[in-house]
């Protein structure tokens, strides 16, 4: 083209069309989605969830029954640590919250099986546990009456592993106590000695020879200055557990063996607390720790006297083969009372009050005290703080399967008859609280019970032989159970469900006992397992 001459586009060499290059493809859709068949039959659409109901809670007390806060209104799924919180912001003045357990009481009617749960632990929420669980038993319409029991503050772990296996007792071993402090451990044997264990390095400290038959039972002074074991040489012996030698002469007067050992408590007396001691001679000994001379003998029982208690009010309580419990004056030894609802041998009994007596002034914090007069404040107030919500109250347990519980200050008729056990009893024990008692028994079944009551809570099933011992953690939260199955198991009492199994014995498990975080076992393999 010449240059300068205006350039002239034929008909045919039209511009590009701008929009050209950005025209739109249509989109594909994907392809519908196929419906899943199942057997020929499309599957069901999801549900929406539905909304959860709103009800009515009422808190209460499980201790009195008295209402806690007003009754509110919130929605069923409310979790059990969103219930907690809303109790301690409507009931308690403290600054510090409270932890709490609640249950729900299931209704009772002429079709409730004997044995069957009286109660719904809430673990979840109140929808999850309760209403989805129970529909029959209760609606949204209803007002939840949800029982509120306040938890210890501190938490025990639960012991999941042997920490040790300790050997040197050469024949079975038949008691097992740890010290007030926790510190330390005493053992019986069959082998006529018992021994004594740092817990700190869990290792052997001392053996206590002199017995010349078994050792029975070990008992520990509430402020670890002495130990007592009673033997089956009809003696009873006081240790110093420092240095691991016989405190003076044996301590004899009974003519057949000792079945169980008590010390006075230390609120009563700091100073030198005296020793009460049980026999299969059908009397009990009231000894000096000073003198090591008998006070004086409680002889009103027919038969083998196999166990004593010494109370928190000067109280001493004894349980006997000839089917009574009895009460005496421990300052002058003058029978208080007899009760005579048994049908069988009386072989074991528990006051609510056990723990804060056997520990004294020490408690979770471990503080130690100062001297006798605060050590006897000390174990006054743990002592008074319990009682003041409940009597000091008794349960016995015999070898008819029934056990009774006594407020023996109060009346001489029981306040309740426990039945379930289908074989002997052989042990009871309060929670460290004193709100639950556990029952261990020949049947192989522990059983729980309300500790002010008497009301049947649950069945701990697991064991397949008989159980022989039992014993709390501080906490109230956890209760281990040694059997003739040669296993112990660790109870979760929210769920009433094993939480822990602990095997490694070989043969039948005698004895156990808990604190802190350490479980002690001792039994027919001449081994203490931790």
């Amino acid at each position: 083209m010449a240059a300068g001459s205006k350039s002239r586009l034929t008909p045919n060499c039209r511009p590009p069309n701008r929009n050209f290059y950005s025209r739109e493809v249509p989109r594909q859709l994907p392809p519908p989605k196929r419906i899943k068949v199942y057997h020929g039959v499309p599957e069901p659409e999801p549900e929406a969830p539905r909304p959860s109901p709103n009800i009515v809670v009422q808190f209460v007390s499980e201790d009195d029954g008295r209402s806690l806060a007003p009754a509110v209104n919130l929605p069923a799924n409310t979790t059990r640590e969103g219930l907690e919180v809303l109790l301690n912001k409507l009931s308690s003045e403290d600054e510090d919250p409270v932890p709490f357990s609640f249950h729900v009481a299931l209704p009772e009617g002429p079709d409730t099986k004997p044995g069957a749960p009286t109660r719904i632990v809430i673990q979840k929420s109140l929808e999850i546990d309760v209403l989805n669980h129970s529909s029959e038993a209760f609606s949204p319409e209803d007002v939840f009456v949800v029982y509120c029991s306040p938890q210890s503050v501190f938490r025990v772990r639960p012991a999941t592993r042997c920490s040790s296996t300790l050997s040197g007792h050469t024949s079975p071993i038949l008691c097992a106590s740890f010290s007030p402090t926790g510190n330390l451990l005493a053992t019986g044997s069959g082998d006529t000695a018992a021994r004594l264990w740092d817990l700190n390095t869990e290792t052997p400290s001392h053996v206590l020879t002199g017995h010349v038959g078994w050792v029975l039972c070990v008992e520990w002074e509430a402020l670890e200055r002495k130990l007592a074991t009673g033997g089956h040489d009809g003696h009873v012996r006081l240790w110093d557990p420092k240095t691991g030698k016989p405190i003076g002469e044996a301590m004899k007067g009974h003519s057949k063996w000792i079945t169980s050992l008590s010390w006075e408590p230390i609120h009563i007396n700091p100073t030198s607390p005296r020793v009460a001691s049980s026999s299969k001679d059908g009397t009990v000994r009231v000894w000096s720790s000073g003198t090591r001379r008998t006070e004086f003998t409680l002889g009103g029982h027919s038969a083998s006297v196999n166990v004593v208690k010494w109370g928190g009010a000067g109280v001493l309580y004894t349980a006997s083969s000839d089917r009574t419990v009895r009460t005496w004056d421990a300052a002058t030894g003058r029978p208080l009372h007899t009760f005579k609802d048994h049908a069988h041998w009386v072989t074991t009994l528990a006051l609510n009050t056990d723990f804060v007596l056997r520990t004294g002034p020490f408690d979770h914090t471990g503080k130690k005290p100062t001297s006798e007069e605060h050590a006897q404040q000390l174990a006054k107030a743990r002592y008074d703080k319990l009682l003041s919500t409940t009597p000091e109250l008794l349960i016995s347990g015999s070898d008819d399967h029934t056990l009774f519980l006594w407020s023996p200050s109060a009346s001489q008729k029981p306040i309740a008859r426990l039945t379930g056990h289908q074989r002997q009893v052989s042990h009871v024990a309060f929670s460290p609280d004193g709100r639950w008692a556990a029952s261990a028994g020949w049947d192989g079944a522990v059983r729980v019970w309300e500790g002010r009551t008497g009301k049947f809570v649950a069945t701990l099933r697991g064991h397949v032989g008989a159980v022989y011992r039992l014993a709390w953690s501080a906490d109230g939260r956890l209760l281990v159970s040694a059997s003739k199955d040669s296993t112990l198991k660790i109870w979760d009492l929210k769920t009433y469900k094993i939480k822990t199994d602990l095997p490694g014995h070989t043969d039948e498990v005698y004895c156990v006992d808990f604190v802190a975080d350490k479980v002690v076992s001792g039994g027919r393999d001449r081994t203490v397992k931790m």
